[in-house]
């Protein structure tokens, strides 16, 4: 028998070590995988676990974290979901640098599931809030937390439908949520979404797990406006008007029709039949464009607006009706 060497010489082939291909499909992932460890890289210092105030279980081992959240300012601001904090004033922090410290509740907004922590730290990493106005269904998102106290864990996934809504822990419609599919796990809560560029759009809020892993997240705009009043006021003034909306896509047509500035509108879901809204007219279907002779661009525009208009005082409001544009005049109530 001749060695394989010399059996490979005598029938004329060369042996040489087999390699992978490089494709263009090769390359695609390679450029994702970059994309993705660049975004961890740049973002993951900023992800902390928290864990509720209370004593070690049995053995002196931590008790298990109660969820995620993010560093939003060196200084020691971080950002994660209402029900994380719960009715807790004070929560456990560990950074990934292995570095703990104690965090006190700033503020908390369970209507949006958002929450402001500050952190007995300085000098920290922090994640930068992006536009989720410029979101597209389809784009790559990255999901970041620390579940259960492992650190970075991260999921990729897309933006599956925007302007989604469900029900808060307290009652109360969370509106013009994002929906995605990066795989989320138990307390992955109040970490943050982003894109690939690194940029927070969103901070990761629910998941149906009978829905085979869908995820929500409170858009990034919501929270820019939420987390102001916090830091300001501890929570969230907010005038109420008696009804739910989504953001919707106005026919051009339409806009044209009536010289509108915008292409988009807050459109009403629902209507509380004991609020002021009811009581005004206003039905399911209306699409509001402006308030107070402001544009409204979307549901945002119209929370923000909301939480600085003192309640008792009347609003106008400009809506479309099928083709017909109208005006009513609706006084607001102090949300409970």
């Amino acid at each position: 028998m001749l060695p394989d060497e010399e059996l490979g010489e005598e029938k004329g082939h060369a042996c040489h070590e087999v390699s992978p291909q490089t494709t263009p499909e090769v390359e695609m992932l390679d450029a994702y995988s970059r994309a993705v460890i660049a975004v961890v890289d740049a973002v993951g210092p900023a992800v902390v676990s928290l864990f509720t105030s209370g004593n070690p279980s049995h053995g002196g081992v931590e008790q298990q974290g109660a969820g995620s959240g993010f560093i939003l300012a060196p200084d020691g601001y971080l950002l994660t979901n209402s029900h994380v904090v719960g009715k807790s004033k004070q929560l456990r922090t560990v950074f990934t640098s292995g570095q703990k410290t104690t965090a006190a509740v700033v503020g908390r907004d369970p209507d949006t599931d958002l929450a402001v922590l500050r952190a007995e730290a300085t000098a920290l990493p922090y994640a930068t809030l992006g536009d989720s106005s410029q979101l597209r269904v389809g784009q790559l998102v990255i999901a970041m937390g620390n579940p259960l106290g492992f650190e970075s864990t991260v999921s990729t996934g897309v933006i599956s439908a925007l302007g989604r809504a469900f029900r808060s822990q307290n009652g109360r419609l969370i509106e013009n949520v994002i929906q995605h599919t990066a795989p989320l796990n138990p307390g992955n809560s109040g970490g943050p979404l982003l894109d690939s560029r690194g940029r927070v759009i969103g901070i990761n809020t629910a998941i149906i797990t009978a829905a085979q892993g869908i995820g929500f997240a409170i858009p990034a705009n919501t929270a820019k406006w939420v987390v102001s009043h916090l830091i300001r006021h501890g929570r969230v003034k907010r005038s109420y008007l008696g009804f739910h909306a989504r953001d919707r896509k106005l026919d051009r047509r339409l806009a044209r029709l009536h010289r509108l500035e915008q292409d988009t509108a807050a459109e009403i879901m629902m209507v509380d039949p004991q609020g002021p809204a009811s009581k005004a007219g206003l039905k399911e279907g209306d699409l509001v464009v402006a308030i107070d002779e402001n544009p409204l661009f979307s549901v945002d525009d119209l929370q923000r607006s909301l939480a600085e208009h003192k309640p008792g005082i009347a609003v106008r409001l400009m809506f479309i009706r099928r083709l017909e544009l109208l005006n009513v005049m609706i006084e607001p109530v102090e949300a409970n």
